[in-house]
C-alpha cells in the first residue's frame, strides 16, 4: 500500500478542536469523537518531552493485531547485538511458510534465500505476514517474550505466528507458553496495553532498546511504514513513525508524531466494530486518523 494523503470530504466535520496543552479539555474533545462510536476504543497518549500523558481504558488487555510486529522487531535486534544471529544471515521461503494477507512474500518463489536484515524491514514496512512467520520460526514467540520480560513489559506477548487473512486462515502454530495459556487464545497473534504499548515507544525515543543506534534504526524503519492511514492520516506533513494493525473488526496503530514543538507517542486500538470493511476508510482507521492530531493538540505539540 502506498502513502495516502486524506483531506475533508464535503459533509465530514472536522476533528474537534481542544486548546493546546490542556489535559482537561482534551478529554473532552477525546470523549465527543468516541461517544456512539460503534466499537470499543483504548487509547494512549505521552509527550516524550514534558511527560504530560492522557488515557482512556489504557490498561486494558486489546489484541494488538499486527502491531505485536514491534515488539518482535525489538527481540531481533536484541539478539543480532548478543551475537546470536547476524543480520546477513539467509532465511530460506518454502511454499509452506507462505501466507495471505498483507506483505509481498507470498509471491516469492520457493527456495527464495533472503537476508535476515530484509525479511525484518518487510515485517515492518508492508507487515509481511510471511516475514513474521520466518522471523518468529526463527527466534520463537518465546524468546520474544523473554525478551519483553527484560524491559519490564509483562502485559505485552507474543502468543502465536500469523495464520493469514480472515479467507485463507492457516491452521494455528508457533505458540508461546502465554499463547498456551487458555484465557490468552482470544487474542490472537498477540496482546498488549496501550500503556505498554507507548512505554515501548519511549524506550525507543530514548535509545533505551537494544543500543541508541539500534533505537534510531527501528524508528527509522517505522518512518517507512507504508500503511498511513491511521494516526499519519491528517498529519502527513509531520514525521510519523508508526506500526498498524488490522482485523475484520478491529484498527490499531502506535506510533511516534513529532513536530516542531515536540514528540508525542501513542497507542490505540479500536475493537468490537460491526461490519468487515479493509478499505482506507474503515471507521475504526477515520477514528484514529481523527483521534491523532486531537491528541497532538492537546498534549501541547500542535497549535
Amino acid at each position: 500500500m502506498n502513502r495516502r494523503q486524506f483531506v475533508a470530504l464535503p459533509g465530514v466535520l472536522p476533528a474537534a478542536a481542544v486548546e493546546p496543552g490542556s489535559l482537561k479539555n482534551l478529554d473532552l474533545a477525546v470523549k465527543r469523537e468516541i461517544e456512539g462510536f460503534g466499537g470499543e476504543v483504548c487509547l494512549y497518549a505521552k509527550n516524550l518531552g514534558t511527560g504530560a500523558a492522557y488515557g482512556v481504558r489504557e490498561d486494558e488487555r486489546v489484541r494488538t493485531a499486527s502491531t505485536i510486529k514491534l515488539p518482535v522487531m525489538a527481540a531481533v535486534f536484541a539478539q543480532v547485538r548478543a551475537g546470536q544471529a547476524k543480520w546477513d544471515e539467509q532465511l530460506t521461503l518454502r511454499e509452506e511458510d507462505k501466507i495471505p494477507g498483507s506483505g509481498v512474500l507470498s509471491e516469492f518463489s520457493g527456495g527464495v534465500k533472503l537476508p535476515l536484515r530484509d525479511v525484518v524491514h518487510l515485517m515492518i514496512v508492508v507487515s509481511d505476514n510471511t516475514a513474521t512467520n520466518l522471523v518468529l520460526d526463527r527466534f520463537t514467540a518465546n524468546a520474544v517474550n523473554d525478551y519483553l520480560d527484560g524491559l519490564g513489559l509483562k502485559e505485552t506477548r507474543s502468543l502465536r505466528k500469523v495464520r493469514g487473512d480472515g479467507n485463507q486462515l492457516k491452521a494455528p502454530s508457533g505458540w508461546s507458553k502465554a499463547g498456551q495459556v487458555e484465557a490468552n487464545k482470544k487474542y490472537g497473534l498477540g496482546v498488549s496495553t496501550s500503556r505498554e504499548m507507548v512505554e515501548l515507544l519511549a524506550m525507543l525515543d530514548r535509545g533505551a532498546v537494544g543500543t541508541a543506534e539500534d533505537s534510531k534504526e527501528m524508528l527509522a524503519i517505522l518512518e517507512r511504514q507504508q500503511y498511513k492511514d491511521g494516526i499519519g492520516r491528517m498529519l502527513a506533513e509531520f514525521k510519523v513513525q508508526s506500526k498498524s494493525g488490522a482485523l475484520d473488526a478491529l484498527r490499531s496503530d502506535v506510533g511516534v508524531v513529532t513536530t516542531p514543538k515536540g514528540r508525542v507517542a501513542m497507542a490505540l486500538t479500536v475493537d468490537g466494530m460491526r461490519g468487515v470493511d479493509y478499505t482506507a476508510d474503515n471507521a475504526g482507521l477515520v477514528l484514529i486518523g481523527r483521534l491523532a492530531p486531537i491528541l497532538c493538540r492537546g498534549l501541547g505539540i500542535l497549535g
